[in-house]
Parts: structure tokens; C-alpha cells; sequence
């Protein structure tokens, strides 16, 4: 195969050509940590865990080693979230350098192709690169505040974030197998880093995403323009972007094009939106597509009188995004903000801000955005897991304007 260039391969973007600059800004900083703003209340607030010290503390509310938030108005000043400020949620746990060995002799099996085949990860990094700005979010981000408390990480806005995903198109990698075959409906990702010592139906992260996703999936290797470490994946990640995180199949190493959905129990009765009370099914619906949401992230409590000026982000699942409206008075009334800052492309969130004259008192803030096929509703979907929030009500900020 020809050998293509950095320099060549990085002229294969997808979205706006504002991306250039982009990968830059997840460098790695020297931030100081304020171990008082470390998490929303607690006396003895959680280190950070052993494989992410390289992390910044500060940004990071720590509910167990394999669930870390981003505080509310700290997924970063620009459009792109740093990466040491960057959620973490994982279902097993992030596979070791040693686990993982040379990181360029990394395999990949791909099947369901004409020609099926395995690939080194030094072999995909020869190929056409593809960058996907996205928003990766969990689909239990907003699950604290469902009332019937539902198991699982009590996540406020923080299981999010906008990076870009740097690796070889999916549909690239097929048709260089001789293309898919006639019956193919699912594109399945599984993933290396299930317990050696369970069955891996019941251990492994295996799910499966319609084939609709074909053009935009991507298999990658680089977060924000560096190599993705292994607490985020790596050294390579399925990527399908405007789906919620589990999809995005970490640590992969088996990539499946089949005519039906994986039977692991990670696909077959995870991650499935149910009536609270229930057992989940295989006919259940999973977590896929993300909701159209949005949320302030600045000012959060206080504020002078006089201009307040309110700053936020909004996303979809690709759909396109209309507009973001704003409320001072608990949804009586709406007036639209305005987008600020790059367009990305349709997977990325974009910022929003909102100019508002307020005298001395009490308000609660709200956000609603909508996108060509609709606003976020009011209120959240009640199911038993808490997954997929994206009602206004709950994601409005209370402000002191003094």
C-alpha cells in the first residue's frame, strides 16, 4: 500500500475548515488545583485515580475510579474540550500500557467484508486520516435528576464533551475488504478490555449500530490531535458520532459488518430505555442517537446587576441546529440567543450567548434548543435507567443577581 504523508493525510477533514487549529488546544497543561472546588460537596474530597493523574483535578468531580465529571462550567473557554478536563466513564476497566504492548502492532479483525482481514494499527495510520469534531456524552448525563433514583452515576451535565476524533473512515476500511456484504444491517464494535475471567457475552463491551451510520463512523487513534490515551480508548476506538458514548467502542480490536444486532448482554438488555419498574428486553429501545440539549454554563449562581450576559453550549445528533432560546423567568417567555464562535460541522456542539438586563433578585435561567426536527421538551423521558435527559426544566440554573 502507498505510503501517504502527514502532511497529505491531514487534508482529509470532515467539517468546517476552522477544524486546522483545533487539535492543538487538548495539550496538556499545568494547571494548579483548588482541591476546595474538587467536587460539588464533600469534606474529604476523592484523589484523582492512579490512571488519569495526568488529569486536572480541578476540572474533575470524582465519583469512582471508572466515573469522573467535568464541573459544570469547566468543559473549557472554546468550542473544544481539553482533554485533562474530560469525563471518564467506563465500564470495565481502561486496559494498562503493558496490556495493550506495542501500540503500533495493535490488530483490528474485520469481518462481515468480501474480503475479511486484519489490520496493525500501523497499518490504519497509512490511510486517509478523517477528523470528526463531536460531542461524546454518556446516556446517563442528567440522570441526578430523576426522582425515582435510578441506579447508576448521579451525573449532572458533566458525562460530556466536544473533542475531535482523528482515524480511518469505516466505510474506507470496508471497501478496501472488496466492500460489504449484500445482508449487512449492523456495524458491531468489540472491545479488548473485558475481564479475562467471564464469559465474554457477560463481560464484554460489544454493541452493534445500524448501518445508516456507515458514511460517518470512524475508527481512531487520536483525541484533540494526540494519541488517545488509554483511559479514553485507546490505542484505538470505534467512533460514531451524534451516538451516545457506550457505542463508541473503546480498546476495539474485532470490527463486525452482520445482517442482525449482537447478542452480548452489553447490547441485548444494556443501555435499553424502559418503563420505570420494568426488566429490560432485546425489544426495548437502546441507546443510540442522541436528543437535540443544551445547558448554561455561565453565570451558574451569582451575578451583578445591570448586563448579565449568559454563555452555553447546544448540540444534536447531526441533525442541524436552528436555534437556542433562553428564559429569565422560569419558560413564560423565550427570546433567542445567538451562536458565537466556529461552526464545526453538524456532530459539534456549538456556544451560545445571551445578553439580559437584570435588576437585583432572584431568577431561574432556562435553555431550549431546537433543531430541524424539534426543541427540547420541558420536562424529562421518565424511564427506569435514567437515560437520554434532555427536558429543559431540570437543566435550568437558579441565579442571585445582586
Amino acid at each position: 500500500m502507498k505510503k501517504i504523508s502527514n502532511s497529505n493525510r491531514r487534508s482529509f477533514l470532515t467539517g468546517s475548515a476552522a477544524i486546522a487549529g483545533v487539535a492543538a488546544i487538548s495539550s496538556f497543561t499545568n494547571l494548579g488545583i483548588n482541591i476546595a472546588k474538587a467536587d460539588h460537596s464533600s469534606a474529604t474530597p476523592k484523589a484523582t485515580p492512579e490512571y488519569i493523574k495526568w488529569k486536572n483535578r480541578n476540572a474533575l468531580i470524582i465519583h469512582t475510579e471508572g466515573t469522573v465529571e467535568t464541573h459544570r462550567d469547566m468543559i473549557g473557554n472554546g468550542i473544544i474540550t481539553p482533554i485533562e478536563n474530560m469525563y471518564i466513564r467506563n465500564n470495565v476497566k481502561s486496559l494498562t500500557d503493558e496490556q495493550i504492548g506495542v501500540r503500533s502492532e495493535w490488530k483490528l479483525d474485520v469481518q462481515g467484508v468480501q474480503k475479511p482481514r486484519t489490520f496493525t494499527l500501523a497499518e490504519l495510520q497509512k490511510m486517509p486520516l478523517k477528523i470528526t469534531p463531536m460531542v461524546l456524552q454518556c446516556s446517563g448525563n442528567g440522570r441526578k435528576f430523576f426522582a425515582h433514583g435510578p441506579s447508576g452515576t448521579k451525573w449532572d451535565t458533566g458525562s460530556a464533551a466536544c473533542v475531535t476524533f482523528s482515524g480511518v473512515s469505516v466505510k474506507y476500511l470496508a471497501e478496501l475488504c472488496g466492500g460489504l456484504t449484500p445482508s449487512v444491517k449492523f456495524i458491531t464494535g468489540t472491545g479488548a478490555d473485558a475481564p479475562k475471567d467471564i464469559d465474554p457475552k457477560e463481560g464484554a463491551v460489544e454493541r452493534s449500530v445500524p448501518i445508516s451510520t456507515y458514511e460517518d463512523c470512524l475508527l481512531a487513534w487520536e483525541i484533540n490531535g494526540v494519541p488517545i490515551p488509554n483511559a479514553h480508548g485507546g490505542p484505538l476506538r470505534l467512533v460514531v458520532p451524534g451516538y451516545y458514548g457506550i457505542n463508541n467502542v473503546k480498546h476495539i480490536n474485532k470490527l463486525v459488518f452482520a445482517d442482525k444486532e449482537s447478542d452480548f448482554k452489553m447490547m441485548s438488555n444494556r443501555y435499553r430505555v424502559y418503563k420505570i419498574g420494568d426488566k429490560p428486553t432485546p425489544n426495548d429501545g437502546t441507546c443510540w442517537e442522541m436528543n437535540v440539549k443544551s445547558w448554561i454554563t455561565s453565570p451558574l449562581t451569582t451575578a451583578k446587576s445591570g448586563k448579565v450576559v449568559f454563555t452555553g453550549v447546544a448540540f444534536s445528533n447531526g441533525t442541524p441546529l436552528k436555534s437556542v432560546a433562553l428564559s429569565i423567568d422560569e419558560g413564560k417567555t423565550w427570546k433567542n440567543a445567538k451562536f458565537v464562535g466556529p461552526n464545526l460541522g453538524k456532530f459539534a456542539w456549538r456556544q451560545f450567548q445571551f445578553e439580559a438586563n437584570l435588576e437585583k433578585g432572584n431568577y431561574t435561567v432556562s435553555s431550549r434548543a431546537t433543531d430541524e426536527k424539534g426543541s427540547q421538551p420541558k420536562l424529562r423521558f421518565e424511564n427506569n435507567e435514567g437515560y437520554s435527559h434532555n427536558g429543559w426544566l431540570d437543566h435550568s440554573v437558579k441565579i442571585t443577581v445582586a
